[in-house]
């Protein structure tokens, strides 16, 4: 307060003639804050409006599309796949009945949107279809089983185009939008990805995408390509070498560090650093690292039971972490002990790894009115060994080279 009032008596005694203005030029893109003085605008661009329309080829990759927004997560995702299946079928029944009838009674207990009502409109049919169903990457280190299906996502974006039904091994890196207040950072999947699994928002690039024949391209520019062949005098060099040697040098720690600010504002660039081959091995080990975090070697956690009487009602869920001491505690019987310190320090945005899996499977209620009525029937209990297991296994994934 006092450094307020402070102020205050200074800029009342004082003429605005007399006061000391620093003169600040902005720079290109017209940031007048957090200015840089580095060799940023150099490196290769790494997505670009243009290249992704078809106007121009130089950009590393050549399709890039934002996470599914699908404008009704509740009643498209879903832990259990039986469970998934009665709410979608309930939209699609509501949805049908008031294609018959625009006025049926039920009309207004599904979540509509501009997109669902347009296709109403356009007498668009639907049907329940069980092959729609995926794995989607929902947050970070979190799957749900999703139902894919263009008219009851919302906004799709470009993933007709880089996800096929009968193609299953693409790969995708995923970094976060423009202007994300948080430090920079990023995930591979094989999987499709939920809008929002990043904060502000997820920004996918593929390794493969397909034409309306079906066909799979590779999705690393020829323009990409000849760059990296040229610089580092090696026609050897492949798009898929191209493509794990982004990943590895958008997670080296001096990079981050030195367009920090450009990150915050900017989709990454890519520098050329020396011994290529070894970018390429770090990559893909980190690559694989991340997908298949579900399947890798479990850190041994110690776990604590405390013992309950027979006939006690089920333990209340907790999903709580104490960093502090290492420990996260699961409900109100089970802890688990020994984290390690590194865990908690790969952070995706506001929150590490460990602590995106602890939110994600707490019982909340839902916020949709027919959800919460008549398909709440999520239980943590039911959960609690498969999310030990997965915290085990998070533990072991790092951010580092």
């Amino acid at each position: 307060m006092r450094v307020r009032e402070n102020k205050l008596k200074f800029l009342a005694a004082t003429k605005f003639v007399d006061l000391d203005f620093e003169h600040i030029i902005p720079d290109k893109r017209h940031n007048w804050l957090n200015l840089t003085d580095n060799d940023f605008d150099e490196l290769l661009p790494l997505i670009d409006k243009d290249v992704k329309s078809g106007k121009s080829q130089e950009a590393v990759f050549k399709l890039f599309s934002s996470g599914i927004k699908t404008q009704r997560d509740e009643w498209v995702y879903g832990f259990s796949q039986d469970a998934l299946v009665e709410k979608v079928k309930y939209l699609i029944e509501v949805y049908q009945q008031t294609f018959k009838d625009e006025n049926y009674s039920g009309r207004m207990t599904i979540k509509w949107d501009a997109e669902l009502t347009r296709y109403l409109e356009r007498k668009i049919y639907k049907s329940f279809d069980e092959e729609k169903i995926f794995r989607s990457l929902y947050r970070p280190y979190v799957k749900q089983f999703f139902y894919f299906d263009q008219h009851f996502n919302g906004r799709t974006y470009q993933w007709f185009s880089i996800f096929s039904q009968l193609e299953l091994e693409n790969k995708y890196i995923v970094i976060p939008g423009i202007s994300s207040p948080k430090d920079f950072h990023i995930l591979a999947t094989k999987t499709i990805i939920d809008l929002n699994c990043l904060p502000a928002g997820s920004q996918c690039l593929p390794f493969y995408y397909y034409d309306e024949n079906g066909n799979c391209h590779e999705n690393i520019t020829d323009w990409s390509l000849q760059k990296f062949q040229s610089h580092y005098n090696n026609k050897k060099i492949k798009k898929i070498d191209i493509f794990y040697y982004t990943y590895a040098v958008l997670h080296h720690p001096t990079y981050r560090q030195k367009y920090e600010q450009n990150l915050k504002r900017e989709f990454p660039r890519l520098p050329f650093y020396e011994n290529f081959q070894q970018w390429v091995k770090w990559g893909k080990k980190l690559i694989d690292l991340h997908i298949n975090y579900e399947i890798i070697k479990p850190f041994p956690l110690t776990r604590i039971d405390l013992p309950t009487p027979d006939n006690s009602p089920t333990p209340k869920p907790k999903l709580k972490a104490d960093k502090t001491k290492d420990k996260i505690f699961i409900d109100t019987i089970t802890t688990l002990e020994k984290i390690p310190k590194i865990a908690w320090e790969y952070r995706l945005g506001n929150r590490s790894a460990l602590e995106w899996v602890l939110d994600q499977y707490k019982e909340k209620k839902p916020r949709d009115k027919t959800i919460a009525e008549k398909f709440n029937t999520y239980r943590f209990a039911d959960y609690k060994e498969t999310v030990i297991d997965l915290l085990k296994k998070v533990s072991t994934v790092r951010d580092c080279l």
